[in-house]
Parts: structure tokens; C-alpha cells; sequence
């Protein structure tokens, strides 16, 4: 069963002595780690409630909380935040004593005392505390989903918030969203507060979800290669002003091209849209989505393999001299990008 699902069975009486809240996927885990707070009705005020934020609290504060009985009743929650320390990041808020000393209680634990800890990142198992956490603890790992389970836990989260989705508009979305958790999550968001309830249709998603940087370059790509070099101009002022730098407009720029170029080569050959899905799965040695080949195909359809080269060619040398520091970067952008204006 998935974390997010399983979080959906504890209350504060039957939440575990001991629950380790991880996982590297940023968004899954915040999710994880409110989903919880809320279930056990988590209030900062409370008297059975103790939450730590382990980068400014010390060990001593922490310990003689642990160790305490609790007040006004029968049990209590004692909640370690940021706990890094055990971790892969190179982040340590204790000592090594002082975990050791954490070691000691988690092998004799007050019984009275439940604790949480919230972990984000991946956790350092060669560590002895990590192995007594995942043998004695509850742990709800925020791993990155397989794209099935994907597909399955946001397609139920849309039923539960009242959208309905036709199969290609869903895909839309998971292409938008770039099957990640937390753009998912946040898209679902925006069409639920655009929406309301109801079926979902393709404009919707436009209209309702703000564009991503991906958007905005494959906007530029588009003006560039339909010789609108005013607005495309003025499209990579906007961005540079918004922070954006010109080697990373390039480097996505270059990934959608290459795209292109690739279904286009594997259709030239022959081949359909299902054995170019799995021709490119086998080159990429990742599993590529149908709906981005479908997508590319459509989006490149005007273009030949040529002018696809040529422009990659631009940009690779664009992005050299750049980091060669031959000129400046808005100039050999702006150059490479009339290159490809006029291939």
C-alpha cells in the first residue's frame, strides 16, 4: 500500500509508539507529514502535544520531554521536525552522544510516550540509529511512484474532488505536470478552484493552470521557428527578467528539439507511434510516455529533419561560446535563435 493511502488509517489512538515519516519526493511528503499532523489533531497549544524543531532545539529539551510522564492524560505525542541526522544529507543538528543517548531510550522507550519523526530525504541506513527506527518504528516512506501508481492515486484524487476527465485530457495534464507529485498535486488544485466540480476539458487546462518554464520555451521554439522574432524577443526578456539564465533557455530548448528530431528520424523510417515509444524507451533507457511521442509528432509535423539539426547545431554552438565567454549571453542567444529563424 502506498504511504499516502496508509496514512489514511491512523487516528491519534491508534497511531503507532513510534512513526518515521521520510522519502525524497518533496511533495508526497509534505503531504504525508500535514496528513498526519491532522490526524492525530495536531494543536501547538495542547498539553499531550510536544513538537521539536530539531535545527534549534537541543537534545536536553528533547530527552526530558521523552522522558516525562504526561499530563492530563493517559499518553502523549512528542513530534521531532527536520530530524536530518539520519539522513544522507550532510546535515547533523546532535552530536554523536547525543544520538546515541536517543539510541538508549528508542531500545527502552517510555511507554506513555509516542513519537513522530519527520525525516525528509533519504534516510542513511548504515546507521545504527536507522536500523533500530526501521525495526521498531512505522515508517511512511515518500518514495517517487511508479507511473501506474501515479496515474491510479490522481485519478481517484480527481474523482474524490468531483472533476471528470476524458482518458486524453488526463494524459494532457500528466504531460503538463511532468508526472511529478507535487505539480500534479498542485494543477489538480488549480482546476478544482477554476472548475469547481464537473468534466474537465482540454481548455480548461490552459486556461486554469499557470504555464511552466517547459510551456514558456516550447512558446519561444514555436515564435522562433515561425520567424516571429519580435515576440520571441520579447518573450526572453520576460523570462531573463523572472531570474531565468540563458545556458538553462538552451538546454530545455535543445531537449525539446532532440525530441523532435528523434520521432521524426523514427517516423521517417517507418514506424508508428507505438514502436517509436519503445524505440526511444530503448535509447533513453527511461520509460517514455506515448502521449509525449503523440505530442511531438503533431508539433513537428511542419518540420523537416534538416532545419530540426540545424537549429540543434545553433544552439550547441551558442551554448559553447557561452560558456566560453566569447561574447555576451543575450547576444549569442539572440543570434543563435535568428539562425534558427532563418534556417
Amino acid at each position: 500500500m502506498l504511504a499516502i493511502e496508509a496514512i489514511k488509517s491512523i487516528t491519534e489512538e491508534t497511531l503507532p509508539a513510534l512513526t518515521i515519516v521520510t522519502g525524497d519526493d518533496v511533495g508526497q511528503f509534505e503531504i504525508l507529514k500535514s496528513s498526519l499532523l491532522q490526524a492525530i489533531n495536531f494543536e501547538s497549544s495542547s498539553l499531550h502535544h510536544t513538537y521539536f524543531d530539531t535545527k534549534s532545539a537541543t537534545y536536553a529539551q528533547i530527552e526530558l520531554d521523552l522522558q516525562s510522564l504526561p499530563f492530563f492524560s493517559d499518553q502523549k505525542i512528542v513530534i521531532l521536525d527536520h530530524f536530518q541526522d539520519i539522513t544522507t544529507a550532510k546535515k547533523r543538528w546532535f552530536s554523536d552522544d547525543e544520538l546515541k543517548a536517543l539510541e538508549a531510550y528508542l531500545l527502552n522507550p517510555i511507554e506513555t510516550t509516542k513519537l513522530i519523526i519527520f525525516a525528509e530525504g533519504k534516510l542513511d541506513s548504515k546507521r545504527r540509529l536507522v536500523k533500530i527506527l526501521k525495526k521498531n518504528g512505522y515508517l511512511l516512506e515518500a518514495s517517487e511512484l511508479k507511473e501506474q501508481e501515479l496515474r491510479a492515486y490522481f485519478e481517484q484524487k480527481s474523482t474524490e474532488e468531483g472533476l471528470l476527465f476524458e482518458p486524453q485530457v488526463f494524459e494532457q495534464l500528466l504531460v503538463k505536470s511532468a508526472f511529478n507529485f507535487s505539480e500534479l498535486s498542485k494543477n489538480i488544485a488549480f482546476l478544482k478552484s477554476y472548475k469547481g466540480k464537473g468534466k474537465v476539458e482540454e481548455d480548461d487546462i490552459k486556461v486554469a493552470i499557470p504555464k511552466t518554464l517547459q510551456d514558456n520555451i516550447f512558446d519561444l521554439t514555436q515564435l522562433v521557428l515561425s520567424n516571429k522574432l519580435e515576440a520571441a524577443r520579447q518573450l526572453v526578456h520576460d523570462l531573463t527578467l523572472q531570474g531565468e539564465d540563458e545556458v538553462k533557455l538552451i538546454a530545455i530548448m535543445l531537449g525539446q528539439l532532440r525530441m523532435f528530431l528523434y520521432v521524426k528520424l523514427l517516423a521517417e523510417c517507418g514506424q508508428n507511434e507505438q514502436q517509436i515509444t519503445s524505440s526511444l524507451s530503448d535509447y533513453l533507457g527511461r520509460k517514455v510516455n506515448p502521449y509525449q511521442v503523440k505530442f511531438a509528432l503533431r508539433d513537428s509535423r511542419q518540420l523537416t529533419s534538416n532545419r530540426l539539426k540545424n537549429s540543434i547545431i545553433n544552439l550547441i554552438e551558442a551554448d559553447y561560446q557561452i560558456k566560453m565567454g566569447i561574447y555576451t549571453k543575450d547576444f549569442l542567444f539572440e543570434l543563435a535563435l535568428l539562425k534558427i529563424s532563418r534556417s
